[in-house]
């Protein structure tokens, strides 16, 4: 999820905080059992404290070997699955999961038999609790608005997805591609179970994504470029590229709680919770098939789900840990500008798995 990896960039650029690792790389320090490789996108927790940390305590180095995204996590997967490149993945959410179980491509892990999931709350475990993935962080994906605009302009704040189709939201909406991006493919979920529980029984998701294309939404091919060079209510407006023109986008609920944190508990960003508009994504691990090294891939999944590291996934990668009795920090607004759904998304992943190249089919219709 790229809001975490833009983020810490720019904490880094304006406080010169350590933490992120952008590139390839190989922790340093003594790697008496050997490499763990583990196959990710740049998620901050895999800092290099964190990794370091792994490597004194279990003898394993590790190697990172960075994809762009979820999606791009599974094409690599699938293209080398008969010669596998990594040991461990870190980075399937649970709209990519059953593709990945389906294709074969991970093996049973220990981590389940060993520690058991007692310590897991069951909403990490809603979408999937079997033993070929483990979660290790989750967050709400939910639309994100700029309140200035709300108040400034005198717009009615949303009560139904309809009200974006809309002439005062023309030209104001910005949404990262399904096709291209997790947020946005859990957001078009969001949209199938939303439509599929109104009570209007004549139109469906597709005819909503026409009509705010026919509204002149933007739509982009990640997160990044919506959340960070259209949308105005987030820290995009410091960074070179900003266009600003879009009051409302796709990103997760506790963004704007992420956005107070950073500023010293401000933000005009705040979230919008409708029933069933709001996917509850959860990110797995877990050990690639054919993997050289299972012994030091189930070492860091113990390591990665450890009370020590999950429970700082709030501050360390600005999602929610997935063990029991933790929540957000109440510092600087960060769980008070959090909102938290009434309802989320209700749609199991062995239905996303079967339906979703139809439904990335009849968007793609939709948006053209």
């Amino acid at each position: 999820m790229q809001f975490r990896a833009i983020l810490c960039s720019i904490v880094i650029m304006s406080f010169g905080l350590a933490g992120c690792i952008g590139n390839d790389s190989e922790s340093s320090g003594p790697c008496d059992d050997g490499t763990v490789d583990i196959l990710t996108y740049d998620i901050l927790a895999l800092s290099e404290d964190m990794v370091n940390q792994f490597t004194t305590e279990s003898g394993y180095c590790v190697n990172f070997i960075y994809e762009d995204d979820a999606g791009s996590i599974l094409d690599k997967m699938m293209l080398t699955k008969n010669s596998p490149v990594a040991d461990l993945m870190i980075g399937l959410d649970n709209t990519y999961l059953q593709t990945a179980l389906a294709n074969d491509l991970l093996e049973e892990t220990n981590y389940v038999n060993n520690a058991g999931y007692q310590n897991i709350t069951e909403a990490a475990l809603e979408p999937y609790s079997g033993s070929m993935a483990v979660p290790f962080d989750m967050g709400p994906v939910c639309l994100n608005y700029d309140e200035r605009f709300v108040d400034d302009e005198n717009v009615s704040t949303p009560t139904s997805l309809w009200n974006l189709t809309e002439d005062e939201w023309r030209g104001k909406l910005t949404f990262p591609s399904p096709v291209t991006s997790s947020p946005g493919r859990a957001f078009l979920v969001a949209t199938i179970d939303y439509f599929e529980n109104d009570d209007d029984t004549e139109t469906n998701a597709f005819d909503w994504w026409q009509a705010i294309t026919d509204n002149d939404a933007i739509f982009t091919s990640g997160w990044t470029e919506s959340y960070e060079t259209h949308y105005t209510g987030g820290y995009g407006e410091y960074t070179d590229g900003y266009i600003g023109d879009a009051h409302l986008t796709v990103s997760y609920c506790q963004s704007p709680g992420v956005e107070a944190f950073y500023a010293g508990n401000y933000t005009h960003s705040t979230s919008i919770v409708l029933p069933k508009t709001t996917f509850q994504q959860v990110e797995y691990t877990g050990i690639i098939s054919g993997a050289q090294d299972v012994d030091a891939a189930e070492a860091f999944i113990a390591y990665l789900l450890s009370n020590e590291v999950n429970s700082n996934m709030p501050v360390n990668n600005l999602m929610y840990s997935v063990l029991k009795d933790q929540t957000l920090p109440e510092t600087d607004g960060y769980r008070y500008h959090s909102d938290i759904p009434e309802e989320n998304t209700d749609i199991e992943i062995s239905r996303i798995n079967e339906e979703m190249s139809t439904w990335l089919q009849n968007w793609q219709t939709a948006t053209d």
